[in-house]
């Protein structure tokens, strides 16, 4: 302890900005030294679940909360105005909101950069029917990063015009809102309130409006997770105006229509557009009189065409780096002959499940001619006349065709079951990937799998040790975790 006293102030105050609050404290005690130390502590951790343990049901009894609430008052009266650089809240037992907006309102006058709020708010809790924040937050000149989640419906848009006025949160650089439900008024108006915002992450976003824009000359990162339209409905259309966008992670339902997108900065893109089963099945069977009678008696729950999402490819084809989910490549089955060509593309993501085909596959990889990587998750897909060439699933003219056109040279397959066709589809990769110089196939932790038989086992290994001789230029891996491995090991599985 003594070695430890004898370091300078300075970087003892960096070793207390590493605690919980409550700990940073405790070591008041310890010496005469120490006594002070935590009083300047730029940087506050608080989080009641180390004070109240909720998880022993202390968080319900009301001298519990109140003794929290103390001592919360009372670390922040004994900074007094001391500068504060990170102040990060979670509150999630029944304290009141005022009392939370009033430790808020503290920090904010103090000038804090770095503000995180976890709180959990009922209806019971608030006597309203949302949490809303204190209006201080919204006209603060030296918030540079902002985190706001709860577990329920938070109101984070501050009504009476304050948006107009030039100066709110104008230094604020990254935003990060997560709640089961948020409410933030008018997207066209919300983000571009933000002038100097580089990274946004809204999740669980529900639109209010089916036509929606979302506008930002500033932003470099943007994680959008929607939910489509009130009622869970697809949008009409979804626009982007985010020239200077580097970054994109966008999960939706499916829009009819994507008027604008304008990313051509855009390096790393993440896409998930989300389809109903009912959604798939009008897909692959578009001219089918049965879904024609139903769509008159059921208009809206049934998108007919989803064509337009080509407008969208095309809005991204120059990233470098592109992940699909198993939807997002069902919906591209709609834009096979239009697909853009990914003159940029290195690598590329798929995630694959039974129930969603691969129909679009071929014309994906015949559109990437710089691909160096593929990583599937996973490889079982819904087989149709139309997943082409890319897989064994049916035999036809052309095999091979679109993997002969691909460059990729490292193919990574996760979640490896060790069924039969998915064996079959490795020999395939094998056979017709001309440049493919390695090969890694995962057994991950969780996945159920046949490997857990000891001959089965066996027969796999003795498989992949057959494609080592038999393709010498690929170097062909069955990996496994770890832990797994020795588990198996142990077992004498492997």
């Amino acid at each position: 302890m003594d070695r430890l006293s004898s370091l300078p102030d300075e970087l003892l105050h960096q070793i207390l900005s590493l605690l919980p609050t409550k700990s940073a404290v405790v070591t008041s005690s310890l010496s005469k030294r120490w006594l002070n130390l935590w009083k300047l502590n730029p940087n506050l951790d608080i989080d009641d679940s180390l004070f109240i343990h909720p998880q022993d049901g202390k968080g319900e009894t009301q001298h519990i909360r109140q003794s929290f609430v103390r001592f919360v008052d009372s670390v922040l009266a004994m900074q007094g105005d001391s500068p504060i650089n990170t102040f990060s809240l979670k509150c999630i037992t029944g304290i009141h909101p005022d009392t939370v907006n009033r430790w808020i309102r503290n920090v904010l006058q103090r000038g804090v950069s770095d503000l995180s709020l976890f709180t959990d708010f009922t209806c019971e809790d608030t006597e309203e029917d949302s949490y809303q924040l204190p209006r201080e937050l919204f006209l603060s000149r030296t918030l540079v990063k902002l985190n706001l989640r709860s577990e329920h419906c938070v109101d984070w848009w501050w009504p009476g015009g304050i948006w107009s006025d030039s100066l709110a949160l104008g230094v604020l650089k990254s935003l990060s809102i997560d709640s089961d439900l948020i409410f933030c008024g008018e997207v066209e108006e919300f983000i571009p309130s933000f002038t100097a915002l580089e990274e946004l992450r809204m999740g669980s976003m529900e639109w209010r409006e089916s036509d929606v824009t979302v506008s930002s000359a500033t932003l470099r990162t943007l994680s959008l997770h929607g939910t489509g339209c009130e009622e869970f409905e697809n949008p009409t259309s979804v626009s982007f105006d985010t020239p200077n966008l580097r970054v994109l992670s966008y999960y939706d339902l499916v829009a009819e229509d994507y008027p604008l997108v304008n990313m051509k900065k855009l390096c790393d893109a993440t896409i998930n557009l989300i389809l109903t089963d009912k959604q798939v099945k009008r897909l692959r069977e578009p001219n089918n009189e049965f879904w024609e009678e139903e769509e008159e008696e059921d208009e809206g729950n049934v998108v007919v065409n989803f064509g337009n999402v080509v407008k969208l490819m095309n809005g991204i084809q120059n990233v470098q780096k592109l992940s699909f989910t198993a939807d997002t490549l069902e919906v591209l089955s709609q834009c096979c002959d239009t697909m853009p060509v990914f003159n940029n593309l290195k690598f590329l993501g798929i995630t694959s499940e039974e129930g969603r085909g691969w129909q679009a596959m071929p014309a994906l990889l015949k559109n990437c001619p710089r691909l160096e990587t593929i990583i599937l998750e996973g490889l079982l897909h819904y087989v149709t006349d139309k997943c082409g060439d890319a897989c064994p699933c049916i035999s036809r003219e052309g095999k091979g065709r679109s993997l002969r056109a691909c460059p990729v040279n490292r193919l990574e397959i996760q979640g490896f079951r060790a069924t039969m066709k998915e064996m079959t589809m490795i020999k395939h990769f094998l056979d017709y990937f001309p440049g493919l110089k390695r090969l890694d196939v995962v057994i991950e932790d969780n996945e159920p799998t046949q490997l857990r038989n000891p001959e089965l086992s066996k027969c796999v290994k003795e498989m992949f040790s057959l494609y080592s001789r038999l393709y010498p230029s690929c170097n062909v891996e069955l990996m496994v975790s770890s832990f797994l491995q020795k588990k198996w090991r142990a077992q004498g599985h492997i």
